[in-house]
């Protein structure tokens, strides 16, 4: 199985699920900032708060602005922990505005918004927190869930292709499918609080956040689904081409084994003729001409065998056994059959199906009468890239009875392998057969 065509595209799926997941981290630096500096405008806007922090026992505390008529801003215990704030630090910091505040704690403590300034130095949150870098935590949350929807895929995709249709068989695939997800879900990599610094941290090892837990079972359920949808398409595309990749190969099989009867119908066909032929020069003892005979009858059999399993050839190659199979009638029509051949060597290398004369002129001899007084004359030509087998009708007394094999054979090849019917012009006074010939690609 080549992993160009199953794995990789496999991968560039989960990768993009994982991006379009993850989109909003790519958002929330965007976002924050805006809101930071909004933020920050509006403060300039007014007046800062300047006080000094004093902690409780429990690390939450109350800042106490050198202004006695100002009221006491309160600090929760994890601003303190996180911001890393301590006892009579020195802050510049601002309030949250009083929209912002529950309307259960109204009337309470203001409540802190944000530090601008500690003991004279300014405030770098990000510097605080000693966070790793939200590049980094893009890049795990794009590797971690773009080798959980990987998985899920294959799971979906390798399964199915197994050749089964049991219910229990698709059950099992979702089970397992929903245990990997719930497994992914206990090992994401989250941003958290370990030993007083924020970490990546597995999802299991950080403390109970609803936000926390709502997106990470966001993502691994959506890799899920997508995964499953996703994986189901690519089988039912896969299945397609397997099918039309069959039908290609059932048709190529069926079009060679009727090209081979095809062929095979002409070989007894002129066998037959063949050997009626020689007989008669047998009887005649005229062996000199008998050998002869023999020679051009060999050489035509020898083509047969070598082009009989071959869809084209080469006029010229065709002409060349044309002549041979020519000799043969004359050996036996002598002064009577004559054959006419105009063809401009350019053509030459033009193709047409093998054994395509053969059929032609037999049945110019067959059913016309030649006889001294009325001898027969077969025109071979090529007109604007078209061969043109003709001959005047001169009709037998007794007529030979016609099985339609040579003429029928003939147009069925043609259109096996070209796709195309010849033209048969058949007048009261002429039979003609027009084939058009093939380019040379060349």
């Amino acid at each position: 199985m080549n992993w160009k065509n199953t794995i990789l595209p496999h991968i560039v799926i989960a990768l993009a699920l994982s991006l379009v997941i993850n989109f909003s981290y790519l958002l929330v630096p965007i976002i924050t900032d805006q809101g930071v500096n909004e933020r920050a405008n509006n403060d300039d806007n007014g007046t800062h708060n300047v006080g000094v922090l004093h902690l409780s026992s429990d690390m939450h505390g109350y800042i106490v602005c050198d202004c006695e008529m100002r009221d006491s801003t309160y600090v929760t215990a994890w601003q303190v922990r996180t911001m890393k704030l301590q006892d009579g630090d020195t802050l510049e910091f601002s309030v949250r505005p009083p929209q912002d505040i529950p309307s259960e704690i109204v009337g309470a403590h203001p409540r802190l918004d944000r530090v601008m300034m500690r003991n004279g130095t300014a405030f770098d949150l990000d510097m605080i927190y000693d966070r790793p870098s939200r590049t980094v935590e893009f890049v795990w949350q794009i590797a971690y869930y773009a080798l959980l929807s990987f998985v899920l895929i294959c799971i979906f995709v390798m399964l199915r292709e197994r050749k089964t249709s049991a219910t229990w068989h698709y059950l099992r695939v979702v089970v397992l499918a929903i245990l990997v997800t719930g497994i992914a879900i206990y090992f994401a990599p989250v941003m958290a609080f370990k030993d007083g610094v924020m970490r990546i941290v597995f999802f299991f090892e950080s403390p109970p956040r609803d936000n926390v837990y709502l997106v990470v079972l966001t993502k691994s359920l959506f890799m899920l689904v997508v995964s499953a949808l996703y994986s189901y398409i690519y089988t039912l595309m896969q299945q397609r081409q397997v099918m039309v990749v069959e039908n290609e190969r059932l048709k190529t099989e069926n079009l060679a084994t009727r090209y081979n009867m095809l062929v095979g119908q002409i070989n007894p066909h002129f066998f037959f003729n063949s050997l009626n032929s020689l007989s008669m020069l047998v009887r005649e003892k005229d062996d000199k001409r008998a050998l002869e005979y023999i020679e051009q009858l060999s050489y035509t059999f020898r083509y047969i065998i070598q082009n009989g399993q071959t869809s084209e050839t080469t006029l010229k190659d065709e002409m060349a056994f044309a002549e041979a199979y020519i000799y043969l009638f004359k050996i036996r029509y002598a002064d009577k059959l004559f054959f006419d051949i105009n063809i401009d060597p350019i053509y030459m290398d033009w193709t047409l199906p093998a054994l395509s004369l053969q059929p032609l002129i037999g049945n110019a001899v067959k059913h016309n009468s030649i006889t001294t007084k009325n001898p027969l004359h077969v025109a071979i030509r090529v007109v604007d890239g078209v061969l043109e087998i003709e001959n005047p009708k001169h009709p037998k007394l007794d007529v030979e009875p016609s099985t339609g094999i040579g003429l029928q054979n003939l147009r069925s090849r043609w259109q096996i392998i070209s796709g195309s019917d010849i033209e048969v012009v058949d007048e009261e006074h002429r039979f003609m057969v027009r084939l058009p010939l093939q380019k040379c690609s060349k």
